[in-house]
């Protein structure tokens, strides 16, 4: 298809301004996908399995959805649209990017398989646009655009690699059949005839001394996002300061 051919999803309608009414909707075959998807990957979310799925003829389906690529970027979109932003921006930038973070993180832990999904280019669907507006509403008031577009794209980097990184632990721990316990007790004598050489001192403060690795997951990845966070209150102006120092008095008082 030449880009002279190509027609976002979001541009083609629903359905025709005549004729019946569509005997399904996009909305069912996406939240189909999603069902198999999350049942055996999203290789087997073909056309032909999600049309069985939801009883029609596979290729009546092309009708609502002309490609593979059209339906990736509606699984897409509908994945974002599980990350709640509702009340967002709502003057404590901190909090609502936190609040980001960890539902990116939940909507990944839930759909794993989305690490799967090579997207280079956004599409804007209307749950993509959500985000965009609320998140990037948090930091709209204290700095310019880019400076926002290059935070947020810190702060999404971070994001996507911790959860990247622990989706394909909990794959690997599937795999082997060995829990996360069992997988370090195989890995010891290994480890230990390294640290014993003396070879490699960084590593052996990693093994020795580093609390991180022996966090849970949950506080590993809020550890991280915290030295994020301090990093985008370093590039605000210095008037925002106080918010940080009151967002984590609050998280003081809940501990």
């Amino acid at each position: 298809m030449t880009d002279a051919e190509y027609v976002n999803i979001w541009m083609r309608p629903e359905r025709p301004a005549r004729g019946p009414k569509p005997t399904y909707s996009r909305a069912q075959i996406t939240e189909a996908a999603i069902r198999i998807a999350d049942a055996e990957g999203l290789e087997a979310a073909t056309m032909r399995r999600i049309a069985a799925e939801i009883g029609a003829g596979a290729m009546s389906l092309y009708r609502y959805v002309p490609s593979r690529d059209d339906l990736i970027e509606l699984i897409a979109d509908r994945l974002q649209g599980e990350i709640d932003v509702e009340g967002l921006p709502s003057g404590d930038w901190r909090a609502d990017l936190t609040r980001y973070a960890e539902g990116v993180r939940a909507m990944w832990l839930r759909h794993p398989w989305i690490a799967t999904v090579h997207r280079s280019l956004p599409s804007y669907g209307p749950n993509q646009l959500r985000l965009i507006e609320r998140v990037m509403g948090a930091l709209d008031v204290h700095v310019s655009i880019d400076e926002n577009f290059g935070l947020m794209a810190m702060l999404n980097g971070y994001v996507e690699g911790a959860v990247r990184d622990e989706v394909s632990w909990a794959e690997e721990v599937r795999r082997s059949g060995l829990s996360e316990s069992e997988w370090m007790a195989r890995s010891y004598p290994y480890v230990d005839r390294l640290v014993k050489s003396g070879d490699y001192p960084i590593f052996t403060k990693i093994v020795m001394e580093a609390r991180q690795p022996h966090l849970s997951r949950d506080d590993q990845f809020r550890n991280g996002l915290e030295r994020v966070l301090d990093c985008i209150a370093a590039a605000l102006p210095s008037t925002v300061e106080p918010q940080v120092a009151t967002h984590r008095e609050g998280q003081e008082d809940r501990a």
